[in-house]
């Protein structure tokens, strides 16, 4: 019987947020799951401990990091083209069949990290009190005897307690501003419609303030969520004003693809944007990527172009998992195709340049990502180009995946080779532009105090805490695995799709 990955510092088997069917698990990843768990045995003997123990570790991550980084590479040399492995997917290029051979992403840990733990921690903790913002965070507030919710398939509804218990405050903040390296997180709304609703503003100031009583003061950013195509356009202006006026929000968030569609740049999203401007925000979140088209991000370039003093940050760059990310074909092939290239060509061709007020955010997205990584630095390397290196926002969608901490140590360990550098035109992913996308550009954008440090626990006792959260089982993960259970979680989730 094949060994599943339960262990494993990041959760390799089929997995949704609910937004996208999950994928299956490709021979790469099955393969680097039996080389890790290898490794596992075998140092874990040498060291003396439990493999449980040796996979909490650094030398357990950077061993699964490095397996997955030589399977990847090993695909790509007996492959004829990099998209041959996913025939079933959809490409991103409209001529796969021209991508070049060769390995684009690796995550670069020395050879003993896989059994020293010192030389692992070396790339993976970072440097003392990085700046990490998460820019897009959730949590629930479920009655406490909750056991129906469109949470309930969520990976996170695995955590061993109740669905109140997986996803409430506690949890946030124990998964992600105690056990992960996060320093300042952002509340991101999701588009929830009920009664009550468990991610309101009022559920999220309160959420706030429990940090604070933690010790984790100015932590913590809100966001307001604009639905402006449910009820009457003036009704849901003044909902905007209403909730300015009641909350400190830091960004509003809106989804063109929540109750009757609608576009950035049609009636209804400039009215939406002129709100925001009058409330005295400047900054636009929005839901593109991940779902049907109305999600689709080609009105992310024309709106950019009319409010050039709104800064548009966009959530997911686009991205979707059923989509084999390669190089952008350019802007006219790029409209056509689906992923992060519709992103690009609808900045390109509204002539927004690298660096204006188009961000790139990586939530969910990084998540898919960090299996595939010679797509991942496809994608990191054309938003590189594209929007450049101080427009691309760090964010995680925790707590829908557990803690953030797998995917920072990833991102901290992951490089664009030279070789796609040379091909393509990406820059190289240093210590400098990594800094500003786990935290110094969103640390400009919302006036974050750049020099911040983590609050209370310690590195050393945020530390222990993600191993105790292993060893209980809080951080295993198994949320929707198949299609259909995906579907159910977005049929609850929107179900102004699904009324007659």
């Amino acid at each position: 019987m094949a060994r599943r990955d339960d262990d494993l510092p990041l959760r390799f088997h089929p997995l949704s947020n609910g937004e996208y069917a999950p994928l299956p698990t490709s021979p790469v990843v099955k393969e680097a799951i039996r080389r890790t768990l290898d490794v596992a045995d075998t140092n874990a003997r040498r060291l003396g401990i439990s493999r449980r123990k040796f996979l909490s570790s650094a030398s357990g991550m950077a061993a699964t990091l490095t397996a997955l980084s030589a399977c990847s590479s090993e695909q790509q040399a007996a492959n004829t083209t990099p998209s041959s492995a996913g025939s079933t997917s959809t490409t991103s290029t409209t001529a796969a069949e021209s991508i070049p051979v060769g390995t684009g992403g690796t995550f670069d840990l020395p050879p003993e990290s896989t059994i020293d733990t010192e030389a692992a921690t070396s790339v993976l903790a970072g440097e003392p009190n990085d700046l990490v913002v998460d820019v897009q965070t959730h949590f629930l507030d479920l009655p406490a005897d909750a056991t129906a919710s469109f949470a309930s398939i969520f990976p996170q509804a695995s955590c061993g307690g109740t669905l109140a218990e997986c996803f409430g405050t506690d949890a946030w903040l124990d998964l992600v501003l105690g056990g992960s390296d996060t320093t300042v997180a952002v509340l991101s709304a999701v588009p929830v419609l009920a009664n009550p609703d468990p991610f309101s503003e009022a559920v999220m100031e309160a959420g706030r303030r429990q940090a604070a009583e933690a010790g984790c003061s100015d932590r913590v950013l809100i966001q307001g969520h604009a639905t402006p195509t449910l009820g009457t356009l003036d009704e849901a202006l003044d909902a905007m004003s209403a909730t300015a006026e009641e909350f400190d929000i830091a960004a509003w968030k809106a989804y063109t693809h929540e109750g009757p569609t609608w576009r950035l740049d049609d009636e209804v999203g400039n009215a939406f944007i002129g709100r925001a401007r009058d409330l005295g925000q400047s900054i636009i979140c929005v839901h593109k990527g991940f779902g049907p088209a109305a999600a689709s991000p080609v009105d992310v370039g024309p709106a950019a172009a009319a409010n050039p003093d709104m800064a548009l940050c966009i959530y997911h760059s686009g991205f979707e998992s059923a989509v084999t990310e390669g190089p952008y074909p350019g802007q006219q092939a790029g409209a056509q195709a689906g992923g992060v290239d519709r992103l690009i060509a609808s900045i390109e061709g509204a002539g927004i340049e690298a660096g204006a007020n188009v961000y790139a955010e990586l939530g969910s997205t990084w998540w898919n990502l960090i299996q595939r990584p010679d797509e991942a630095a496809h994608v990191i390397g054309k938003l590189l180009v594209a929007v450049g290196e101080d427009n691309i926002l760090w964010g995680t969608d925790s707590i829908w995946y557990g803690s953030p901490q797998a995917q920072i140590e990833a991102f901290r360990a992951f490089q664009i080779t030279p070789e796609f550098q040379d091909r393509f035109g990406y820059p190289a992913l240093t210590d400098e532009i990594k800094a500003k996308i786990l935290g110094r550009n969103a640390a400009s954008l919302y006036g974050i105090d750049p020099t911040i440090v983590a609050c209370q626990p310690s590195p050393d006792e945020r530390a222990s805490m993600r191993v105790e959260l292993d060893r209980t089982g809080a951080s295993r993960l198994h949320g929707p695995t198949t299609r259909r259970e995906a579907l159910a979680v977005f049929e609850a989730d929107h179900p102004w799709f699904f009324r007659d």
